[in-house]
């Protein structure tokens, strides 16, 4: 990514950036990779449906959001922008909130569906990494009216933010899917 340094008074915004991006990461690791949860299948079962469709919402924002730039409605674009990361952020919360009570989710299914659940969710786990870091620093120049780093941050976010949405809706359907059987 040929993204142009930041200029020395971007440097907090950067710091920030580090902090809430990696405390974001280390928390998901905490919650699915050392914190078992209580696996109480009645709290919080409902959140998987509702996180499914914060992705969903987001990734119909994203996508009118570019449409609405390509039309130069900039006003829309931002509000449309806007929406998609709140509805992300609202997945995030939630996604944690589930977590924090359930632990990590494990699919049930065998064989062939299992293997391709897996390569799926990985892609998805490790597409997601940069989305907050990206979004922040996208929301961040736009807002500086530096329309040219902005343009080039979102020419990587926008496609790895789309996939992240839509599979995270995919992963979910899987899930209810194989435990519905």
């Amino acid at each position: 990514m040929d993204v142009a340094a930041p200029e020395k008074n971007d440097r907090p915004f950067w710091i920030i950036n580090g902090v809430v991006s990696v405390a974001a990461l280390s928390l998901l690791a905490y919650l699915l990779l050392l914190r078992q949860g209580h696996n109480d299948a009645t709290s919080l079962a409902f959140m998987p449906a509702i996180n499914a469709s914060f992705n969903g919402l987001a990734a119909v924002l994203l996508v009118l959001g570019v449409l609405a730039i390509k039309q130069k409605k900039q006003a829309q674009h931002q509000a449309l922008m806007l929406g998609a990361f709140a509805s992300s952020t609202f997945f995030l919360v939630g996604y944690l909130a589930y977590h924090y009570v359930h632990g990590d989710t494990k699919y049930p299914g065998a064989g062939g569906a299992k293997l391709a659940y897996l390569l799926l969710l990985a892609s998805h786990v490790v597409l997601s990494i940069p989305v907050v870091p990206l979004a922040l620093a996208a929301f961040y120049y736009a807002f500086q009216k530096n329309f040219t780093v902005h343009r080039k941050i979102t020419k990587f976010l926008f496609p790895i933010w789309l996939y992240v949405s839509v599979t995270g809706v995919v992963v979910f359907a899987l899930l209810r899917s194989a435990y519905s059987h």
